[in-house]
């Protein structure tokens, strides 16, 4: 880390490309969670681009939190996942940190899958998660601090509807989940 030189605090040191790009995403979570206009974001974000010094960029997030790690869960980036992902006669798994497009199918037949959403993000705020199981079975699992709808059916096999729906935050993402478990299974899970 830069030390500053004796008598200059932190706020005259030179900003960096990735502190402005970290200052421009806490901008825009300011606008996801209503704490600013888009008229606003446009003038704040010309203070960024023209900011020299960190205590110009602290200026121009004057009077915004500093985003937790689960604040921006919709990002403007593309979806590091295809659309279309299956297990067949095998698996496929999606965990960890990553970016879930807007519409997503899945097919496990005679194989298995995982999707873990709890460190992801999302293209949307609206997400529809397509999953098909013919005699494979597929797990999603959630975090607590989106807002789930489960819609599919289980015909000789079972669609798990028992994702605990917590009342998420303004502004969080709704993911549907709906599709068909024939003799197989959709599981999903609500954790941590």
């Amino acid at each position: 880390m830069t030390q500053p030189l004796p008598g200059r605090s932190d706020l005259d040191i030179r900003a960096s490309d990735t502190e402005r790009t970290a200052a421009e995403e806490r901008l825009r979570a300011a606008v996801e969670t209503g704490r600013l206009t888009l008229a606003e974001l446009d003038a704040r974000l010309d203070e960024v681009h023209a900011a020299r010094t960190r205590g110009d960029l602290e200026s121009a997030c004057r009077g915004l939190p500093v985003p937790g790690p689960r604040d921006s869960l919709v990002v403007d980036r593309p979806a590091t996942s295809r659309s279309f992902v299956a297990g067949v006669f095998g698996g496929f798994e999606r965990a960890g940190t990553w970016v879930v497009p807007a519409r997503m199918t899945t097919w496990s037949m005679w194989g298995g899958g995982r999707l873990d959403l709890r460190k992801a993000r999302f293209t949307s705020h609206d997400t529809v998660i397509r999953a098909f199981a013919l005699w494979g079975g597929t797990a999603i699992v959630v975090p607590e601090d989106i807002d789930v709808d489960i819609r599919g059916i289980g015909l000789f096999g079972v669609f798990d509807k028992r994702a605990k729906n917590h009342i998420p935050k303004p502004g969080t993402p709704r993911v549907v989940i709906k599709g068909l478990a024939l003799f197989g299974a959709v599981v999903t899970k609500t954790k941590r």
